[in-house]
């Protein structure tokens, strides 16, 4: 969602805080500012589009000062405009704001009664007045602060500055992530570590209604009620260089050719051979309480989801116990039927979507125990489950997901195979079958992305199409789904993704000779059902597009282009599909002019609902 710097130190603040913020640039953003005190005085910066026009206004309008706050804005309250964007001032108070305040409309209304003007849309703009309000009335600013996020509804991520302190920073959070660094002699906060990893790997994850007064020497944290409270340092294991593009056109690029070791990196450590065996020792759950286990529950959304999805196929046929796969967004507000024996797992990448927190919560408080797969460390997610199974895959830039999907995937074959073991469906023998085979998919990647000038050639015949069609069967249809939604979230063409076998329950009224068909069809038990619906689609002179198993011959002479994976079993072919219907979608994309690393409308951690 937005992104959030502050900085309070003994440097000039701008340039600091226009860093952090070309940091957060992958999360998507619609305008930017930000807002530095100096004399006495706060200045404040504002502009619509990239960070690049914010860069340009202040060469002309030159900007100094020792402690400031930048932010980047994708809209919800009000359209992007220089009036919407942030930072918001009311008389000597600034804040930045990520989330949502449900009962802004009902403290507007008051405010403005009150005699305080509105300058924007925002629901931002309410929090500013609320601190103003309260520092008119006696209170110290870090009590003002404090004061108004009591009055506040909904969820945020505040960063204020005031002219009365001129050396302070107060931050509060409540359902929006906020973390806290400390480099030297200087401080900074931000919505993401990767603003400030240029200057510091030591970090303070903020928890729930935590309040932190921030100065270049020290930081302070507060629960909501005012008492002090130690939250732990936490070291970042990564760095800047990192999410670099590394000569690659695009971060995306770069991340769809990082699996090989991303995958690695997410079993590196966590299989032992011999036995057979996942070895998790994060996951919260003995073998006894994984043995115990009545129904498994896998809670996420979008690419996540998709992965929940090919989970449940998964440890349904690896654990032989039934598994309920749910849209987090409508898990949350229906009243799920968990129970107290069940195991929930929730899927993040980011660990802070405010759905998939919402239904972990839920499922905590009716007795579940909950295992979280996240890849980002100290994240809301990790730290409120009872284990967690992070997926090291690093950061990842591009705002449509692609090797954080495939190391989830990675990390839900290793749980499988963990619950197998323990629950006696595996013996060590089978175990040791299986991690062959999985330890083996880094290369098999490898294989498909050498061979990607020939999905690169496919995309050039078909890139111009305004629809397109994936079908899919068994594990690799949650496949299909992921495969469309790559595509049209980077070129903006209309595609769906659909199970096989419904083609002909309504889909098939669409097909003809403008809208290719993507088939995922690996040499399985399904595979004679998957030609049949082929060849359905064929009859109506639709283009088909088939990715298929190495050795397949007799697709070759049915489809319009072919693209071979190398053979694997059932269970693991989803990663090689995924791979390459991601490359697919890549470079459609690229053809097509679309901003692919940011595509419009999109944001990469959704902290709201």
């Amino acid at each position: 969602m937005c992104g959030i710097v502050g900085y309070v130190g003994d440097e000039n603040a701008v340039p600091v805080l226009l860093n952090g913020l070309k940091r957060l640039e992958y999360r998507g953003y619609d305008s930017a500012g930000v807002a530095v005190l100096h004399n006495g005085k706060i200045d404040v910066r504002r502009s619509v589009g990239k960070l690049a026009n914010l860069s340009k206004a202040l060469e002309k309008e030159k900007l100094s000062g020792t402690i400031g706050i930048g932010h980047t804005r994708w809209a919800t309250h009000g359209r992007p405009s220089e009036q919407n964007a942030h930072p918001h001032r009311s008389g000597s108070c600034v804040i930045v704001h990520n989330g949502i305040i449900e009962n802004y409309l009902a403290l507007k209304h008051q405010l403005q009664k009150d005699g305080y003007r509105f300058e924007s849309e925002t629901d931002t703009e309410v929090v500013a007045h609320l601190i103003a309000r309260h520092m008119k009335h006696g209170r110290a600013f870090t009590d003002a602060v404090r004061a108004a996020t009591k009055e506040i509804h909904g969820s945020y991520a505040i960063v204020a500055m005031c002219e009365q302190e001129p050396d302070t920073l107060v931050a509060a959070r409540s359902g929006c992530p906020l973390v806290v660094g400390q480099a030297g002699r200087a401080t900074l906060v931000a919505s993401d570590v990767m603003a400030m990893l240029a200057y510091t790997k030591q970090v303070t994850y903020l928890e729930e209604g935590d309040i932190a007064v921030v100065t270049a020497s020290s930081v302070t944290v507060m629960e909501s009620s005012g008492r002090p409270v130690k939250r732990p340092v936490t070291k970042v294991t990564w760095n800047a260089e990192a999410a670099e593009k590394g000569g690659y056109p695009h971060f995306m690029l770069k991340e769809i050719h990082e699996q090989p070791q991303t995958i690695l990196d997410t079993m590196r450590g966590r299989y032992l051979f011999e036995d057979g065996e996942a070895d998790l020792p994060d996951i919260g759950l003995t073998p006894e309480q994984f043995a115990a286990v009545g129904r498994v529950w896998i809670v996420a959304c979008g690419t996540s989801w998709h992965a929940g999805l090919v989970g449940k196929y998964l440890l349904e046929e690896m654990i032989r116990t039934p598994v309920q796969v749910d849209i987090a967004s409508e898990f949350r507000y229906r009243d799920p039927l968990v129970k107290k024996e069940d195991l929930f797992i929730t899927i993040s990448q980011s660990g802070e979507t405010a759905d998939t927190l919402a239904a972990a919560r839920e499922a905590r408080n009716k007795g579940a125990r909950v295992l979280s797969i996240v890849n980002v460390v100290g994240s809301t997610l990790a730290r409120e489950s009872d284990g967690v199974l992070y997926t090291h895959c690093g950061p990842e830039i591009g705002v449509a997901s692609t090797k954080a999907f495939t190391a989830q995937l990675t990390a839900l074959y290793l749980l499988a195979l963990h619950l197998a073991r323990v629950r006696g469906v595996l013996n060590a023998n089978d175990g040791r079958v299986w991690l062959d085979r999985v330890v083996a998919l880094p290369h098999l990647v490898e294989e498909i992305l050498k061979r990607e000038k020939d999905i690169a050639a496919i995309a050039r015949r078909y890139y111009k199409k305004r629809n397109f069609l994936y079908l899919g069967r068994g594990v690799n249809y949650p496949i299909a789904l992921e495969g469309a939604l790559k595509l049209k979230e980077i070129s903006y063409i209309h595609a769906e993704g659909y199970a096989a076998g419904e083609m002909k329950h309504g889909p098939i009224a669409l097909i003809d000779k403008d809208m290719p068909v993507v088939v995922l069809a690996p040499r399985d038990r399904l595979y004679e059902k998957t030609v049949s619906n082929l060849m359905e689609v064929k009859a109506r002179h639709a283009p088909v597009i088939a990715f298929v198993s190495e050795g397949e011959k007799d697709l070759g002479k049915v489809a319009d282009a072919v693209f071979t994976i190398p053979k694997v079993p059932a269970l693991l072919s989803p990663i090689l599909f995924a791979v390459a219907l991601q490359l697919l979608a890549y470079h459609i994309a690229v053809l097509r002019g679309t901003d692919v690393d940011q595509p419009r409308n999109l944001a990469k951690s959704v902290t709201v609902e």
